[in-house]
């Protein structure tokens, strides 16, 4: 769960209508209409990618009037079908996937399963990809690949690293060939194996 505080608020004068903010925002929560920036409030999540970035400094975050609970209830779907989830995307259902909210695989399964259908739509739902956006877009890509759902980037978007290769998936001739310069392939498998598998501490 994570609670939002903030609220993105743009200055329409000094708003030039660049599209920086439309781009960078992981919820798809800012949206140019008629050369002006506007912010669905019920959707941003206050993650300020669109202050950081703005070229003109149009847009500031303010404290909201209410804070807004943002969470998957795990408990509301066959947790059955997360695991299963989570085993198919080779994760853990209780492994961290991101770290600035500390969102869990099993609450992005559960996302899924309630029918998220993007990294934006899981994003909405869980909070997760609304701190650095960095790291956890490549096990969100995974979960939702594992559900056979294929993502798209949204038209423009800049906060897409597309999926990277995991270990399970180098080739054994990469492998082979760099298994002598420092590279430890099997060992690695080995340890995100036991990552996988380790027994669940707070699940049935």
């Amino acid at each position: 769960m994570k609670l939002v505080n903030l609220v993105a608020v743009v200055d329409l004068e000094k708003c030039i209508g660049c599209k920086t903010c439309e781009r960078v925002c992981p919820v798809l929560a800012i949206k140019v209409v008629d050369g002006k920036s506007q912010v669905d409030t019920e959707r941003c999540r206050g993650c300020a990618a669109c202050e950081q970035r703005c070229p003109v400094y149009a847009i500031r975050m303010e404290k909201r009037k209410e804070p807004i609970l943002v969470g998957v209830d795990v408990d509301s779907v066959d947790y059955g079908k997360v695991i299963e989830l989570c085993g198919k995307a080779k994760l853990n259902p209780e492994q961290v996937i991101c770290f600035c909210t500390g969102t869990r695989a099993e609450e992005i399964a559960a996302a899924i399963l309630m029918g998220a259908k993007s990294p934006e739509d899981v994003s909405f739902m869980t909070g997760a990809r609304t701190g650095c956006k960095v790291e956890c877009i490549q096990p969100i890509l995974r979960l939702l690949e594992a559900a056979d759902i294929k993502s798209v980037p949204p038209k423009g978007g800049w906060q897409w690293y597309g999926r990277t290769v995991t270990v399970w998936e180098i080739p054994e001739g990469v492998r082979r060939k760099h298994s002598s310069r420092g590279f430890y392939f099997d060992e690695d498998e080995k340890l995100l194996n036991r990552v996988k598998e380790a027994p669940l501490q707070g699940r049935r």
